[in-house]
C-alpha cells in the first residue's frame, strides 16, 4: 500500500508539473527560438490569454473608479524639461580660446573689412555658448542682430580637418568667404589644401559635422 501511495503522489505531481509547462509555454515564460512573424502571434496570444485571466481574477472588476471626476495634480503645471536641450557633445559648438570664441578676431570684419581684424574686451557679445569679441560697437550690434550669419562654418573648426571627419582648431589669418559664408582652417597650408576642391571639401564636411564634436580628441 505505501509504494501504490507513492506511485499515485508521483504521478500527480508529474501531472502538476506538465500542466504547469504548458501553461508557462502559453504565457510566453519558456524562451524558445522563433522567428519574428511567430512571435508577434505568440505576443498577441499571450496578449489575450493575460488579459482574459486578468479579467476574471480581477477583485476590483465592476467597482466604480475612486479616481474618477478628481482634478490632475499635474494639470496647468509647467514642464520643468520645457525648451532645454538635451543634446550635449564632448566639445563645445563652437571653438573657443582663453573664453572667447576662435582666437578673439572680429569675424564681422571678415565680411565688411575683407581682412582680419582682432575683437576687443570693450566690445563683446555672448552668443552660441560663448564670447564673441568685435573691433567696433557698430561690428558687436551687427553680429547681434544675425549671428548665423556672421559665425564661421563648422563652429570655427578647420573646414578641411572636418571634411575629413577631424576635429581641428584654426588659426585667423586662414579664413577664406565662399558663398557668403566664413570657412576657417588650421593655417595657410592647409587652407590651401581645402581650396584645392572646395565645393567637394564641403560637401564632404557638412556629412560629418556636427558628428565630430564627440571625436575623443580636438587636434592642435
Amino acid at each position: 500500500m505505501e509504494l501504490v501511495t507513492i506511485y499515485r503522489e508521483i504521478r500527480h505531481m508529474k501531472v502538476k508539473y506538465i500542466t504547469a509547462i504548458a501553461i508557462a509555454t502559453i504565457l510566453g515564460l519558456v524562451t524558445t527560438n522563433t522567428s519574428y512573424a511567430n512571435f508577434q502571434a505568440a505576443t498577441n496570444l499571450n496578449s489575450t490569454t493575460v488579459s482574459s485571466k486578468v479579467a476574471q481574477s480581477n477583485p476590483c472588476a465592476g467597482k466604480a473608479n475612486p479616481c474618477a471626476g478628481k482634478a490632475n495634480p499635474c494639470a496647468g503645471k509647467a514642464n520643468p524639461c520645457a525648451g532645454k536641450s538635451s543634446t550635449t557633445t564632448l566639445h563645445p559648438q563652437f571653438y573657443t580660446e582663453n573664453g572667447v570664441a576662435l582666437d578673439g578676431q572680429d569675424v564681422v570684419a571678415y565680411f565688411t573689412q575683407s581682412k582680419l581684424v582682432m575683437g576687443v574686451s570693450q566690445f563683446k557679445h555672448n552668443w552660441g555658448g560663448t564670447t564673441w569679441m568685435f573691433a567696433s560697437a557698430a561690428n558687436r550690434d551687427m553680429f547681434a542682430n544675425n549671428p548665423e550669419k556672421y559665425a564661421p562654418q563648422y563652429g570655427g573648426y578647420c573646414a578641411q580637418g572636418t571634411s575629413e571627419g577631424n576635429l581641428v582648431v584654426t588659426q585667423p589669418d586662414a579664413w577664406k568667404i565662399v558663398n557668403g559664408k566664413l570657412y576657417l582652417n588650421y593655417d595657410k597650408t592647409v587652407q590651401a589644401q581645402w581650396m584645392g576642391d572646395i565645393p567637394g571639401h564641403i560637401a564632404s564636411a557638412n556629412k560629418n559635422w556636427p558628428a565630430i564634436l564627440n571625436n575623443k580628441e580636438l587636434l592642435r
